[in-house]
Protein backbone atom coordinates (compact mmCIF):
# COMPACT_ATOMS: atom_id res chain seq x y z
CA UNK A 1 0.00 0.00 0.00
CA UNK A 2 1.57 3.38 -0.81
CA UNK A 3 2.92 6.46 1.33
CA UNK A 4 0.91 9.68 0.49
CA UNK A 5 2.64 12.27 -1.49
CA UNK A 6 3.16 15.00 0.12
CA UNK A 7 0.82 18.11 -0.32
CA UNK A 8 0.69 21.64 -0.09
CA UNK A 9 -0.84 22.09 3.27
CA UNK A 10 -4.83 23.23 3.75
CA UNK A 11 -6.09 26.27 6.30
CA UNK A 12 -8.49 25.26 8.38
CA UNK A 13 -10.94 26.84 6.81
CA UNK A 14 -10.58 24.93 3.84
CA UNK A 15 -10.22 21.59 5.28
CA UNK A 16 -13.85 22.59 6.98
CA UNK A 17 -15.28 22.88 3.39
CA UNK A 18 -14.04 19.94 2.46
CA UNK A 19 -15.49 17.93 5.19
CA UNK A 20 -18.62 19.26 4.51
CA UNK A 21 -18.17 18.01 0.68
CA UNK A 22 -17.31 14.64 1.83
CA UNK A 23 -19.88 14.69 4.79
CA UNK A 24 -22.53 15.58 1.47
CA UNK A 25 -20.78 13.09 -0.54
CA UNK A 26 -20.86 9.62 2.22
CA UNK A 27 -24.90 10.93 2.57
CA UNK A 28 -25.66 10.33 -1.14
CA UNK A 29 -23.54 7.24 -1.23
CA UNK A 30 -24.85 5.82 1.80
CA UNK A 31 -28.63 6.29 -0.16
CA UNK A 32 -27.57 5.40 -3.35
CA UNK A 33 -25.86 2.81 -2.89
CA UNK A 34 -26.05 1.32 0.44
CA UNK A 35 -29.79 1.73 0.53
CA UNK A 36 -29.65 4.36 3.95
CA UNK A 37 -28.48 1.44 6.06
CA UNK A 38 -25.16 2.96 7.32
CA UNK A 39 -25.13 5.51 10.26
CA UNK A 40 -22.61 8.45 9.10
CA UNK A 41 -19.13 7.52 11.36
CA UNK A 42 -16.74 10.65 12.96
CA UNK A 43 -14.96 11.73 9.23
CA UNK A 44 -11.77 12.60 9.74
CA UNK A 45 -8.58 13.81 7.95
CA UNK A 46 -5.21 13.09 8.90
CA UNK A 47 -1.75 12.02 8.07
CA UNK A 48 -1.68 8.49 7.30
CA UNK A 49 1.47 7.23 6.08
CA UNK A 50 0.85 4.14 5.05
CA UNK A 51 -2.73 4.33 3.29
CA UNK A 52 -4.93 6.84 1.80
CA UNK A 53 -8.08 5.57 3.61
CA UNK A 54 -9.17 3.95 7.03
CA UNK A 55 -12.07 2.71 8.54
CA UNK A 56 -12.32 2.16 12.32
CA UNK A 57 -15.04 0.64 13.48
CA UNK A 58 -13.79 0.48 17.42
CA UNK A 59 -14.09 4.52 17.40
CA UNK A 60 -16.58 4.74 14.27
CA UNK A 61 -14.23 7.09 12.55
CA UNK A 62 -13.66 7.27 8.55
CA UNK A 63 -10.66 9.30 7.58
CA UNK A 64 -8.88 10.36 4.73
CA UNK A 65 -5.29 10.92 4.29
CA UNK A 66 -5.11 14.98 3.75
CA UNK A 67 -2.28 14.85 1.55
CA UNK A 68 -5.01 12.97 -0.84
CA UNK A 69 -7.21 15.69 -1.02
CA UNK A 70 -4.77 18.44 -3.02
CA UNK A 71 -2.82 15.54 -4.55
CA UNK A 72 -5.18 13.66 -6.11
CA UNK A 73 -8.64 14.67 -7.76
CA UNK A 74 -11.96 14.64 -6.00
CA UNK A 75 -12.42 11.53 -8.24
CA UNK A 76 -9.91 9.84 -6.25
CA UNK A 77 -11.03 10.66 -2.87
CA UNK A 78 -14.37 9.98 -3.83
CA UNK A 79 -13.58 6.59 -4.58
CA UNK A 80 -11.37 6.02 -1.49
CA UNK A 81 -14.33 7.14 0.24
CA UNK A 82 -16.56 4.24 -1.12
CA UNK A 83 -14.33 1.85 -0.69
CA UNK A 84 -14.06 2.51 3.23
CA UNK A 85 -17.48 2.71 3.31
CA UNK A 86 -17.76 -0.65 2.16
CA UNK A 87 -15.42 -1.64 4.64
CA UNK A 88 -17.85 -0.19 6.99
CA UNK A 89 -20.74 -1.87 5.30
CA UNK A 90 -18.96 -5.56 5.75
CA UNK A 91 -18.01 -4.35 9.32
CA UNK A 92 -22.09 -2.98 10.89
CA UNK A 93 -24.64 -4.06 8.30
CA UNK A 94 -23.70 -7.42 7.50
CA UNK A 95 -21.21 -8.07 11.01
CA UNK A 96 -18.60 -10.02 8.83
CA UNK A 97 -16.11 -11.08 11.20
CA UNK A 98 -14.23 -14.27 9.61
CA UNK A 99 -12.46 -12.85 6.44
CA UNK A 100 -9.81 -10.71 5.58
CA UNK A 101 -10.41 -7.31 5.49
CA UNK A 102 -10.68 -7.19 1.46
CA UNK A 103 -12.28 -11.15 1.55
CA UNK A 104 -14.87 -12.39 -0.53
CA UNK A 105 -17.60 -10.35 1.07
CA UNK A 106 -16.58 -7.29 0.79
CA UNK A 107 -15.72 -8.00 -2.66
CA UNK A 108 -18.95 -9.46 -3.56
CA UNK A 109 -20.45 -6.19 -1.60
CA UNK A 110 -17.93 -3.64 -4.17
CA UNK A 111 -19.10 -5.67 -7.07
CA UNK A 112 -22.49 -5.00 -6.57
CA UNK A 113 -22.14 -1.62 -6.45
CA UNK A 114 -19.07 -0.66 -9.78
CA UNK A 115 -16.62 0.13 -6.12
CA UNK A 116 -13.21 -1.12 -6.66
CA UNK A 117 -12.60 -3.72 -4.26
CA UNK A 118 -8.51 -4.38 -4.44
CA UNK A 119 -5.87 -2.31 -2.39
CA UNK A 120 -3.25 -1.61 -4.34
CA UNK A 121 -2.81 1.57 -3.54
CA UNK A 122 -2.48 4.88 -5.88
CA UNK A 123 0.79 4.36 -7.52
CA UNK A 124 2.53 6.96 -6.24
CA UNK A 125 -0.19 9.32 -8.28
CA UNK A 126 0.06 7.33 -11.05
CA UNK A 127 -1.85 4.90 -12.70
CA UNK A 128 0.16 1.82 -14.08
CA UNK A 129 -0.16 1.55 -17.92
CA UNK A 130 -1.86 -1.73 -18.70
CA UNK A 131 -0.94 -3.43 -21.30
CA UNK A 132 -2.67 -2.75 -24.59
CA UNK A 133 -4.07 -5.18 -27.28
CA UNK A 134 -3.17 -6.14 -30.51
CA UNK A 135 -5.51 -4.68 -32.36
CA UNK A 136 -5.14 -1.09 -30.15
CA UNK A 137 -2.06 -1.59 -31.28
CA UNK A 138 -2.76 -1.49 -35.09
CA UNK A 139 -5.43 1.07 -34.19
CA UNK A 140 -2.91 3.54 -33.10
CA UNK A 141 -0.31 2.86 -36.00
CA UNK A 142 -3.37 3.56 -38.03
CA UNK A 143 -3.58 7.03 -36.77
CA UNK A 144 -0.23 7.32 -36.74
CA UNK A 145 -0.13 7.09 -40.37
CA UNK A 146 -3.22 9.40 -40.81
CA UNK A 147 -0.93 12.21 -39.45
CA UNK A 148 2.08 12.17 -42.31
CA UNK A 149 -0.20 10.48 -44.82
CA UNK A 150 -1.70 13.21 -47.94
CA UNK A 151 -5.54 13.56 -47.58
CA UNK A 152 -6.89 10.72 -49.11
CA UNK A 153 -4.45 8.50 -47.40
CA UNK A 154 -5.23 10.05 -44.36
CA UNK A 155 -8.98 9.69 -44.40
CA UNK A 156 -8.35 5.80 -45.66
CA UNK A 157 -6.04 5.36 -42.87
CA UNK A 158 -8.42 6.79 -40.48
CA UNK A 159 -11.29 4.81 -42.07
CA UNK A 160 -9.48 1.48 -41.15
CA UNK A 161 -8.87 2.68 -37.94
CA UNK A 162 -12.19 3.21 -37.11
CA UNK A 163 -13.65 -0.22 -38.96
CA UNK A 164 -11.06 -2.19 -36.69
CA UNK A 165 -11.99 -0.85 -33.61
CA UNK A 166 -15.46 -1.73 -34.41
CA UNK A 167 -14.30 -5.36 -35.19
CA UNK A 168 -12.36 -5.03 -32.01
CA UNK A 169 -15.41 -4.68 -29.80
CA UNK A 170 -17.81 -6.93 -31.99
CA UNK A 171 -14.97 -9.77 -31.70
CA UNK A 172 -14.95 -8.97 -27.85
CA UNK A 173 -18.32 -9.16 -27.14
CA UNK A 174 -19.14 -9.32 -23.18
CA UNK A 175 -21.52 -12.51 -23.50
CA UNK A 176 -18.53 -14.26 -25.20
CA UNK A 177 -15.90 -13.80 -21.77
CA UNK A 178 -15.64 -12.26 -18.71
CA UNK A 179 -14.93 -8.80 -19.03
CA UNK A 180 -14.04 -6.17 -16.38
CA UNK A 181 -15.01 -2.68 -16.41
CA UNK A 182 -12.96 0.45 -15.21
CA UNK A 183 -13.52 4.58 -15.70
CA UNK A 184 -11.20 7.28 -16.05
CA UNK A 185 -11.97 11.08 -15.81
CA UNK A 186 -11.28 13.44 -18.51
CA UNK A 187 -10.27 17.10 -19.29
CA UNK A 188 -10.35 19.69 -16.06
CA UNK A 189 -13.51 20.08 -13.76
CA UNK A 190 -15.21 23.05 -15.01
CA UNK A 191 -17.87 25.00 -13.43
CA UNK A 192 -20.13 25.19 -16.59
CA UNK A 193 -20.21 22.52 -19.54
CA UNK A 194 -19.93 24.04 -22.35
CA UNK A 195 -22.01 22.70 -25.84
CA UNK A 196 -18.58 21.36 -27.28
CA UNK A 197 -17.71 19.77 -24.55
CA UNK A 198 -20.87 18.37 -24.30
CA UNK A 199 -20.92 17.01 -28.23
CA UNK A 200 -17.45 15.41 -27.46
CA UNK A 201 -18.46 13.57 -24.77
CA UNK A 202 -21.58 12.39 -27.23
CA UNK A 203 -18.81 11.64 -29.82
CA UNK A 204 -17.57 9.43 -27.59
CA UNK A 205 -20.46 7.17 -26.45
CA UNK A 206 -21.74 6.95 -30.03
CA UNK A 207 -18.80 5.92 -31.51
CA UNK A 208 -15.65 4.76 -29.32
CA UNK A 209 -18.04 1.84 -27.43
CA UNK A 210 -17.54 3.55 -24.03
CA UNK A 211 -20.61 5.59 -21.43
CA UNK A 212 -19.95 8.77 -20.49
CA UNK A 213 -21.45 10.46 -17.60
CA UNK A 214 -20.82 14.01 -16.16
CA UNK A 215 -20.32 13.61 -12.66
CA UNK A 216 -20.01 16.56 -9.93
CA UNK A 217 -16.80 16.88 -8.18
CA UNK A 218 -15.44 19.04 -6.02
CA UNK A 219 -12.49 21.86 -6.01
CA UNK A 220 -11.22 21.33 -3.05
CA UNK A 221 -8.42 24.47 -3.19
CA UNK A 222 -11.06 26.83 -4.45
CA UNK A 223 -13.84 25.12 -2.20
CA UNK A 224 -16.07 25.06 -5.59
CA UNK A 225 -18.25 23.00 -7.13
CA UNK A 226 -17.44 21.24 -10.77
CA UNK A 227 -18.40 18.64 -13.34
CA UNK A 228 -15.99 16.65 -14.58
CA UNK A 229 -16.63 14.07 -17.71
CA UNK A 230 -16.32 10.42 -16.48
CA UNK A 231 -16.08 7.54 -19.24
CA UNK A 232 -16.32 4.19 -18.47
CA UNK A 233 -15.73 0.81 -20.29
CA UNK A 234 -13.20 -1.71 -20.80
CA UNK A 235 -9.16 -1.04 -20.69
CA UNK A 236 -8.78 -0.83 -23.92
CA UNK A 237 -11.90 1.31 -25.02
CA UNK A 238 -10.93 3.63 -22.22
CA UNK A 239 -7.51 4.29 -23.34
CA UNK A 240 -9.00 4.96 -27.14
CA UNK A 241 -11.09 7.30 -25.20
CA UNK A 242 -8.76 9.20 -23.90
CA UNK A 243 -6.66 9.73 -26.67
CA UNK A 244 -9.77 10.68 -28.64
CA UNK A 245 -10.53 13.12 -26.26
CA UNK A 246 -7.07 15.18 -26.15
CA UNK A 247 -7.12 15.09 -29.82
CA UNK A 248 -9.93 16.62 -30.58
CA UNK A 249 -9.25 18.99 -28.00
CA UNK A 250 -6.63 20.19 -29.12
CA UNK A 251 -7.82 20.04 -32.25
CA UNK A 252 -10.67 22.75 -31.28
CA UNK A 253 -8.00 24.63 -29.92
CA UNK A 254 -5.62 25.10 -32.85
CA UNK A 255 -8.83 25.59 -35.45
CA UNK A 256 -9.99 28.29 -33.53
CA UNK A 257 -6.29 30.04 -32.91
CA UNK A 258 -6.22 30.11 -37.07
CA UNK A 259 -9.91 31.16 -37.36
CA UNK A 260 -9.31 34.15 -35.51
CA UNK A 261 -6.24 34.51 -36.59
CA UNK A 262 -7.72 34.90 -40.20
CA UNK A 263 -10.96 36.68 -39.35
CA UNK A 264 -8.89 39.04 -37.42
CA UNK A 265 -10.41 38.83 -34.24
CA UNK A 266 -9.12 40.18 -31.03
CA UNK A 267 -10.86 38.26 -28.45
CA UNK A 268 -12.42 34.80 -27.36
CA UNK A 269 -16.28 35.82 -27.63
CA UNK A 270 -16.70 33.50 -30.72
CA UNK A 271 -14.79 30.62 -29.67
CA UNK A 272 -17.29 28.71 -27.73
CA UNK A 273 -19.55 28.63 -30.75
CA UNK A 274 -16.84 28.07 -33.40
CA UNK A 275 -15.74 24.92 -30.94
CA UNK A 276 -19.30 23.75 -30.93
CA UNK A 277 -19.16 23.84 -34.63
CA UNK A 278 -15.82 21.78 -34.79
CA UNK A 279 -17.37 19.21 -33.00
CA UNK A 280 -20.44 19.13 -34.46
CA UNK A 281 -18.89 18.85 -37.63
CA UNK A 282 -17.05 16.19 -36.47
CA UNK A 283 -19.45 14.21 -35.20
CA UNK A 284 -21.48 14.02 -38.79
CA UNK A 285 -18.20 12.78 -39.84
CA UNK A 286 -18.76 9.97 -37.85
CA UNK A 287 -21.76 8.93 -38.33
CA UNK A 288 -21.18 9.26 -42.30
CA UNK A 289 -18.63 6.55 -42.12
CA UNK A 290 -20.71 4.65 -39.40
CA UNK A 291 -23.54 4.46 -42.00
CA UNK A 292 -21.05 2.59 -44.70
CA UNK A 293 -20.01 0.27 -41.61
CA UNK A 294 -23.21 -0.92 -41.46
CA UNK A 295 -23.46 -1.13 -45.00
CA UNK A 296 -20.93 -3.36 -45.09
CA UNK A 297 -22.37 -5.91 -41.92
CA UNK A 298 -20.62 -4.59 -39.38
CA UNK A 299 -23.33 -3.27 -36.65
CA UNK A 300 -22.75 -2.66 -33.13
CA UNK A 301 -25.07 -3.92 -30.35
CA UNK A 302 -25.09 -1.67 -27.08
CA UNK A 303 -23.26 -3.35 -24.63
CA UNK A 304 -26.30 -3.57 -21.89
CA UNK A 305 -23.46 -5.39 -18.80
CA UNK A 306 -21.50 -2.00 -19.58
CA UNK A 307 -24.59 0.03 -18.83
CA UNK A 308 -25.26 -1.72 -15.41
CA UNK A 309 -22.29 -1.45 -14.24
CA UNK A 310 -22.24 2.52 -15.21
CA UNK A 311 -26.03 2.11 -13.12
CA UNK A 312 -24.02 0.35 -10.06
CA UNK A 313 -22.15 3.41 -9.89
CA UNK A 314 -24.52 6.41 -10.67
CA UNK A 315 -27.82 4.68 -9.68
CA UNK A 316 -29.23 8.31 -10.17
CA UNK A 317 -29.00 10.15 -13.01
CA UNK A 318 -30.77 12.97 -14.69
CA UNK A 319 -30.76 13.42 -18.59
CA UNK A 320 -30.43 17.43 -19.14
CA UNK A 321 -31.41 18.32 -23.06
CA UNK A 322 -30.54 21.55 -25.04
CA UNK A 323 -32.58 23.39 -27.22
CA UNK A 324 -31.83 24.57 -30.64
CA UNK A 325 -31.13 28.40 -31.30
CA UNK A 326 -29.84 30.22 -34.11
CA UNK A 327 -25.85 30.20 -35.05
CA UNK A 328 -23.42 32.79 -36.09
CA UNK A 329 -20.92 32.72 -38.57
CA UNK A 330 -18.33 31.04 -36.53
CA UNK A 331 -19.98 28.08 -35.58
CA UNK A 332 -20.55 27.26 -39.47
CA UNK A 333 -17.17 27.89 -40.13
CA UNK A 334 -16.67 25.43 -37.07
CA UNK A 335 -17.99 23.04 -38.43
CA UNK A 336 -17.06 23.22 -41.77
CA UNK A 337 -13.70 22.75 -40.49
CA UNK A 338 -14.75 19.09 -38.14
CA UNK A 339 -16.01 17.67 -41.07
CA UNK A 340 -12.24 17.88 -42.77
CA UNK A 341 -10.78 16.59 -39.57
CA UNK A 342 -8.76 13.44 -40.05
CA UNK A 343 -8.56 11.64 -36.15
CA UNK A 344 -4.87 11.27 -35.53
CA UNK A 345 -2.64 11.12 -32.40
CA UNK A 346 -2.81 14.16 -29.85
CA UNK A 347 0.34 16.07 -29.18
CA UNK A 348 0.24 15.42 -25.62
CA UNK A 349 -1.68 13.37 -22.89
CA UNK A 350 -5.65 14.84 -22.19
CA UNK A 351 -5.55 16.80 -18.99
CA UNK A 352 -7.54 15.48 -16.23
CA UNK A 353 -8.83 16.15 -13.18
CA UNK A 354 -6.57 12.86 -11.61
CA UNK A 355 -4.55 9.59 -12.32
CA UNK A 356 -7.24 7.96 -14.80
CA UNK A 357 -8.87 4.69 -12.65
CA UNK A 358 -8.90 1.62 -14.06
CA UNK A 359 -10.50 -1.54 -12.74
CA UNK A 360 -7.62 -3.88 -10.13
CA UNK A 361 -6.74 -0.84 -8.15
CA UNK A 362 -6.92 -0.77 -4.43
CA UNK A 363 -6.75 1.40 -1.59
Amino acid sequence: MMRPQPAQSLTVEFERAALRALGEAYDEFNSDCFAGRLRRPTLMLGDHEQCVGLWRPTDRSLSLARSLLVAQGWGVVLEVLKHEMAHQYVDEVLQIVDEGPHGATFRQVCRDRGIDPAAHGLDSGQIRSHVRSRDIDRIVKLLSLAERADLHEAQAAMGAAQRLMLKHNIDHCPSQCDIDYGFRHLGRPTGRVGEADRILAAILGEFFFVEVIWVPVYRVLEAKRASILEVCGTSDNLEMAGFVHGFLSETADRLWMNYREQQGLSGNRLRREFRAGVMTGFRDKLKREQHRQAIQGLVWVADSALRGYVKQRHPRVRWVYASARRRPDAWAHGREKGMDIVLGRPLKSPAADAPRLLSGRRF
